[in-house]
């Protein structure tokens, strides 16, 4: 009986190192993705009041969790039973991303002074302001969800060959990690310049390094989030290309000779512009009825 209790633990300790070492791999295969998730969750986060930034990042916090515990079984039932789905729909986030990419950038060209005008004549209610809220945060779930298809898939790949008992961890972790790590450092970024006024305080006078350091970081912020809104628009064209540079063969075939990251973009930019033609074609004849 002893034996037998004693081999239970010796084989959980191989599961639990087996399950550490596919850990490892999948967070060094994903870790790309979630880089571009972090830039993308970023600038999602960015735009708020101060008192709304941590309620707001909280609320899009939460949505992610709900995503992953969406995603996670369907992925591994999919993965089980239709593995032959999985693809298109990864591929239909690609053009959803593609497409939030391509209009940032038809926003910022065409669209820049009549933005300007809006913020500086319109006054809203705080009613209006909380529903506008509302909006960029279903907008930021929505994209997590996105993200998170491809985070699990992609780490769900290198756990492919092994058994369940190891698949449901590995990959379990590495959707944790995407939620935790990712919208934790959003946490730290969008709460810079609290952090600088603070230091501020603290110094004793104008040349003082917390005052100084304080200072940079309140400069600092705002350079930061005007960098990850073109890092998130990049980011998302270039999610959106890899999902169909390494799911299309030919694109993978003929572009092979090219940098990943230039065709990748290219890719991302062109599906988001296609669809982005669409959609505004779509607009303008259901405006017309």
């Amino acid at each position: 009986m002893a034996t037998g209790f004693f081999a239970l633990f010796d084989d959980i300790a191989i599961l639990m190192d087996d399950v550490a070492v596919m850990s490892k791999v999948a967070t060094k295969k994903t870790a790309g993705i979630l880089g571009d998730d972090l830039a993308v969750s970023a600038n999602k986060a960015a735009g708020f009041t101060s008192s709304r930034e941590l309620p707001v990042l909280w609320a899009i916090t939460k949505g992610s969790f709900l995503n992953k515990i969406i995603i996670l079984p369907v992925v591994f039932l999919m993965s089980a039973f239709m593995p032959w789905l999985i693809i298109p729909i990864l591929m239909l986030g690609g053009v959803y991303l593609a497409y939030e990419g391509a209009e940032k950038i038809y926003e910022f060209f065409f669209h820049q002074e009549e933005k300007k005008h809006i913020i500086s004549m319109e006054e809203k209610s705080t009613e209006q302001i909380l529903d506008d809220e509302k909006v960029k945060v279903k907008s930021a779930i929505f994209t997590d969800f996105i993200l998170s298809i491809e985070i699990i898939i992609i780490a769900l790949s290198t756990v492919t060959d092994k058994p369940l008992g190891i698949q449901i961890p590995v990959v379990t972790f590495i959707a944790i990690l995407a939620t935790v790590g990712v919208y934790g450092i959003v946490a730290l970024i969008v709460r810079m310049d609290d952090l600088g006024y603070k230091l501020i305080a603290m110094g004793k006078s104008a040349n003082h390094i917390l005052t100084k350091f304080g200072q940079f970081l309140v400069a600092a912020l705002p350079k930061i989030i005007q960098s990850l809104t073109v890092i998130g628009t990049l980011a998302m064209l270039l999610v959106a290309g890899e999902i169909y540079l390494h799911n299309v063969h030919v694109l993978h075939e003929r572009l092979h000779d090219l940098p990943e990251i230039i065709s990748a973009l290219g890719l991302g930019l062109i599906v988001g512009i296609i669809t982005l033609f669409f959609v505004k074609i779509f607009i303008k004849i259901k405006s017309a009825f």
